[in-house]
């Protein structure tokens, strides 16, 4: 009987016999393929004196197989619908998000080498690089699939590997209502700020599900309106047909070359844009943002990784200090209150569930500092025996920009504002 070491070798003699094979001749049908490893794995076992059951033979071809035509051990995973997230933690150990949980999973890459074969596969469409001088890289997969690798000497126990799935099941507003994450009243106010052209900034943890909300909202966006998205992955894929995509660029091997957030915001805003989408705040740009804002940029979308609007405000304020322009708190604050309308707040719970805990108006500046008026907010009342968390939606107040929707047009029931709460303090400051 073939023992579990000599199988681990058998398969990287018919890996490196495979990739020989397939260097000369092109990539061939499956079919061929599989005769190929079968033939060479007759020969090998012929040599070695080995017994290789039909099961393992079947296994060891189809295991191949899925290096060949796909991304290896990751091939069934990422192919499971009910897979929202994959956690490679070395070769051995691999985890999967399933309904909010993390799982480990008895997946698992023959060795290192193994490992870094699949992660260089996974890059190869994507013009990006990873060695030990660059140990770490983002990027996309053709299915949308967002990519984050590192590798030793940085990650220690071996190749660090996580992939974010798309959520191909929510598509629409009306999904994102029937899975919990907002109500028909977040959703139809929600709707109305995006064709009202509203600045809406999308705050949240990571994995709260703040891109995947701007992105459905973005739908609503008008076909006429020319839409520019930078992104450091290409995560976005928007439904319009006037959309221009641009991507940062990681220095090249020399350590030049490097193209920023803050580099393709400030070109963006030569392209005649309708509208910009932001996909993440992370640095200077901050700045470069909050100017488009104040300078007749209507209805940009972005993302920043924050617990709370307050905090999210704080977040720019600091941020926008990176970039050097001598302007202090209060210059910032007169920015954001005349530039940015509205922050939508996310959060994942201890269930997995995600919801829309705060949808908050950024008001005017005064001197008791900035003024925040909550519109929606999610109340948790508690957790229940099976760890779900319980609680409600709630409408605290109306949005002081109303005079937005009747310029563009838009209409919304104003009901949907009538508070549920009797005490409640709609106006209140972040103070100095």
């Amino acid at each position: 009987m073939i023992s579990g070491q000599d199988i681990k070798e058998l398969k990287q003699y018919l890996r490196r016999e495979v990739s020989s094979s397939l260097g000369r001749d092109g990539l061939p049908q499956a079919s061929a393929v599989r005769d190929m490893i079968s033939r060479s794995m007759d020969q090998k076992a012929r040599s070695s004196h080995q017994d290789i059951t039909e099961s393992i033979k079947r296994q060891i071809i189809d295991e191949l197989c899925d290096d060949v035509f796909g991304f290896g051990p990751l091939e069934k995973l990422l192919k499971d619908g009910s897979i929202s997230e994959i956690m490679v933690n070395g070769p051995g150990k691999i985890y999967v998000e399933r309904d909010g949980k993390k799982i480990l999973t008895p997946v698992h890459f023959d060795d290192d080498n193994h490992l870094r074969y699949i992660i260089e596969k996974m890059m190869i469409a994507t013009g990006r690089r990873i060695d030990e001088s660059s140990p770490y890289v983002d990027f996309s997969l053709p299915n949308g699939a967002r990519v984050n690798a590192i590798i030793p000497p940085v990650a220690t126990g071996g190749a660090v590997v996580t992939i974010r799935k798309m959520l191909t099941e929510l598509k629409k507003v009306e999904d994102v209502v029937r899975l919990g994450t907002m109500d028909d009243r977040m959703a139809e106010f929600l709707v109305a700020c995006i064709k009202s052209k509203v600045n809406i900034l999308f705050s949240g943890a990571t994995g709260s599900g703040k891109t995947t909300l701007l992105e459905i909202l973005s739908a609503h966006i008008d076909a006429h309106e020319r839409i520019v998205t930078i992104e450091d992955t290409l995560e976005l894929s928007l439904r319009q047909e006037h959309v221009v995509r641009l991507l940062t660029k990681p220095t090249n091997i020399e350590g030049k070359g490097e193209i920023t957030i803050k580099d393709l915001f400030r070109n963006s805003l030569r392209m005649r844009p309708s509208r910009i989408i932001l996909g993440e705040i992370r640095g200077e740009e901050a700045m470069d943002y909050l100017q488009a804002l104040n300078s007749g940029h209507r209805g940009c979308l972005a993302v920043i990784h924050s617990a709370r609007p307050s905090e999210a405000i704080h977040r720019l304020e600091t941020m926008s200090m990176y970039a050097g322009l001598n302007v202090n708190t209060a210059g910032v604050r007169r920015y954001i209150s005349s530039g940015l309308n509205l922050i939508v707040q996310l959060e994942q719970f201890v269930d997995g569930t995600r919801k829309v805990t705060y949808v908050t108006e950024i008001g005017q500046l005064t001197d008791q500092g900035l003024l925040l008026r909550d519109i929606f907010r999610f109340e948790v009342e508690g957790v229940d025996e099976k760890d779900h968390v319980q609680g409600s939606f709630k409408a605290m107040s109306t949005p002081g920009f109303l005079s937005l929707f009747r310029k563009r047009g838009v209409s919304v029931n104003a009901n949907i504002f009538k508070p549920d709460v009797t005490q409640y303090e709609p106006d209140y400051w972040l103070r100095w």
